[in-house]
């Protein structure tokens, strides 16, 4: 009994795992449109946009798909959409750590004009 049970809690769980998950390079437009949040619209779209180049990443996604901005984009890669096999919050953290580096060096700049800023002329 309790094996049986088991059984069909892990098929549940693999069949939601694999039920809508496309990658926007490679889906037809009815995979993409089982994705939660994707309609004809959009899926349509996504077909135009990769018919002129594959998308390279989330980026390139969310710039050439009109009506797909960074929230719409993690909640599509919730649901099983992924661009070329990685999902959304994969490729944001590295976004994240190219976009504080200059950030630093910005924050050392105004530290050193502050000071050079803050001693009486000669």
């Amino acid at each position: 009994m309790l094996k049986k049970l088991l059984a069909i809690v892990l098929a549940l769980f693999a069949a939601a795992a694999f039920a809508a998950s496309a990658d926007a390079n490679k889906a037809t437009q009815a995979e993409l449109e089982a994705v939660k949040g994707i309609g004809p619209s959009i899926a349509k779209t996504i077909m135009d946009e990769r018919k002129k180049a594959p998308f390279k990443d989330w980026k390139d996604l969310t710039t050439r798909v009109k009506g797909v901005g960074d929230k719409k984009a993690e909640a599509l890669s919730k649901e099983g959409l992924t661009v070329d096999g990685a999902s959304y919050g994969a490729a944001a953290p590295k976004a994240a750590a190219a976009a504080s580096k200059p950030m630093k060096e910005d924050k050392k700049a105004a530290k050193k004009a502050d000071e050079a800023a803050s001693k009486p002329a000669k």
